[in-house]
């Protein structure tokens, strides 16, 4: 079974990074079967994705985002991670890591709520 966790700050300030963990188990991050996918909802509104790293480390963004999200990873760890530059209160929400496979199974972290605020 594979399972995910964020981790990470929950408070940013105006025009810092956000930094994020999203820590797998259960599968290697580095087996083409699976997608690892960063996406976010920020309070009352629905779901937004952010970007996708694949099997063999190719990065997608989202293009409302490209100009500042970076997404990594640290195969050795089983991690990728998200960075999120010059973050305003538009980024508050709670970020999600899932995985979808093949079959188009997704296995969903629990979320983290992050806050960008003074």
């Amino acid at each position: 079974q594979v399972q995910l966790q964020e981790s990470g700050p929950g408070l940013v300030k105006p025009s810092q990074t956000l930094s994020l963990t999203c820590t797998v188990s259960g599968a290697s991050i580095t087996t083409n079967y699976y997608g690892w996918i960063w996406i976010r909802q920020p309070p009352g509104k629905g779901l937004e994705w952010i970007g996708y790293i694949d099997a063999s480390g190719s990065i997608y963004y989202s293009p409302a985002l490209k100009s500042r999200t970076s997404i990594s990873r640290e195969t050795s760890r089983n991690q990728f991670a998200l960075q999120l530059n010059s973050v305003t209160p538009e980024d508050t929400g709670v970020y999600f890591c899932f995985a979808r496979d093949r079959d188009v199974i997704d296995y969903w972290g629990k979320g983290t709520l992050v806050t960008v605020s003074f």
